[in-house]
């Protein structure tokens, strides 16, 4: 049983090795279908590893190589194979982001040998993880098989989206750790509702259900960066709990006038 989390990350590498033949054979839903398992593979099998005690070097050795291969190597040739192929230039751009999806591992490995880093840095990442890069990469190609082609299967197009997508891999920009997110209780039923749409979704309409969190996602990064921004403008906030934080920013905000009012009536605030 001790082996089942490294088998588990095996087959997640199958997987994403396998997608790209599928996109060989100008298959590229079952291509996408073959990342995606391999993305939920590769987010268990940490999981099946802390519940059967079977942590181990070894086993987190290939979990990040897992990563290499499943959200680098396999989405960018599943994307030059499907939208890229007469592109002079298209094989530069998915060399760009496979080595910058290597760069971002290495960094995240790096950084989590860091003894010195505030407690409030694990609730956000360093630049996009890995699996959304991979989720990002391939939005032109969900948008193809839902809608055909477009301006977004154009190579310029694609292109571009690679490099941003290269860009928010190796940046400095925060963003959300799953991990850190909290329910309150209150609001469990609609998580569900929630879940239970997005199940719904990925089973009649997967390739929108894609681009929307896609969407979602970069809408969530400036409010991340303000939030990263907050707390660490406040030193003394950087061990509190997330719940406790949030009561922080909420007490301040009501502390404050808002602005908007305050100039309409063309008042002061005090000491001015």
């Amino acid at each position: 049983m001790r082996i089942l989390p490294s088998a588990t990350t095996v087959l997640a590498i199958c997987a994403g090795l396998t997608s790209i033949k599928f996109a060989l054979d100008d298959r590229p839903h079952i291509a996408l279908a073959l990342i995606g398992a391999a993305a939920v593979l590769d987010g268990i099998d940490g999981g099946i590893a802390r519940a059967l005690d079977a942590q181990s070097r070894m086993g987190a050795e290939i979990d990040s190589l897992a990563d290499a291969v499943n959200f680098g190597v396999a989405p960018a040739l599943v994307v030059y194979v499907t939208l890229l192929p007469t592109s002079p230039v298209g094989w530069m751009f998915v060399l760009l982001y496979a080595v910058c999806i290597v760069l971002r591992l290495a960094r995240f490995n790096a950084l989590l040998d860091d003894p010195d880093k505030p407690a409030y840095t694990r609730e956000f990442f360093t630049g996009m993880p890995a699996p959304c890069g991979a989720v990002g990469v391939i939005g032109p190609l969900a948008a193809m098989l839902q809608f055909g082609h477009g301006w977004w299967t154009s190579q310029w197009f694609v292109c571009l989206w690679l490099v941003a997508n290269s860009a928010l891999l190796i940046s400095r920009v925060p963003t959300i750790a799953a991990k850190s997110i909290s329910v309150p209780t209150n609001a469990a039923p609609l998580l569900l509702i929630v879940v239970a749409l997005a199940a719904a979704g990925l089973l009649l309409f997967p390739y929108i259900l894609v681009l929307l969190v896609i969407i979602g996602y970069l809408c969530i990064i400036p409010f991340t960066i303000r939030s990263q921004r907050w707390v660490a403008a406040r030193p003394e906030t950087w061990d509190a709990a997330p719940s406790a934080r949030r009561a922080a920013r909420r007490a301040t905000r009501r502390a404050q006038p808002n602005r908007r009012s305050v100039a309409r009536l063309g008042l002061r605030k005090p000491g001015r």
